[in-house]
């Protein structure tokens, strides 16, 4: 079988899997968000009302570019629990989702916030090649009444040798992170409405 499609019917696989509500190896969403990332309180919608101070920037991934345009958006994104990530390669996910968004200028919500007007649900499956890992990863973007409006998905292979999520370093995810802010962002500000 061509690697390509190999690569096709494994990325097929991580989308039936997708739909899967196994609890096994899934962040909780409030590790998303830290205390101290800035959001605005829901009762703070009249147009005299003055933004929150954006916060520091963040340290880029490595690779990554460091200057990155904040947007202008009024979404509320909350991340639900991640699905099929190990918790090693989820918290790194996590604290870069929270210092990306930040940076981008994307309002993060906790878990149970019923202000968030999108939600992101990940999947994440991995495939080894060659003696490396390689990370898929789908995120669909659903509303509040839980229709997917948006879907990122793609890929990442890790620099480190080995096979499954123990291979996977730090800087993969976090470049992960970053291609998914970014895609989000650019999103958010093409979408209509």
């Amino acid at each position: 079988m061509s690697r390509p499609a190999l690569y096709a019917m494994l990325f097929g696989t991580a989308l039936v899997l997708s739909a899967c509500t196994s609890t096994q190896d899934v962040l909780e969403p409030s590790a998303l968000v830290s205390a101290d990332t800035p959001t605005l309180p829901p009762q703070v919608d009249s147009p005299s009302a003055e933004p929150a101070a954006p916060a520091p920037a963040a340290q880029p991934a490595a690779g990554q570019q460091t200057n990155v345009a904040a947007i202008t958006t009024d979404a509320r994104v909350q991340f639900a629990p991640v699905v099929g990530a190990a918790s090693e390669a989820s918290t790194p996910l996590a604290a870069r989702l929270t210092a990306r968004a930040t940076q981008r200028g994307i309002t993060l919500v906790q878990s149970g916030d019923s202000s968030a007007t999108l939600v992101m649900k990940g999947y994440f499956s991995t495939i080894a090649d060659d003696g490396r890992t390689t990370v898929i990863y789908v995120w669909d973007v659903v509303d509040p009444a839980g229709t997917r409006i948006h879907r990122i998905q793609g890929q990442a292979t890790s620099a480190a040798r080995g096979e499954g999520w123990s291979s996977v370093d730090p800087a993969t995810m976090e470049s992960i992170a970053d291609r998914t802010v970014d895609e989000l962002a650019n999103w958010l500000v093409a979408r209509p409405g």
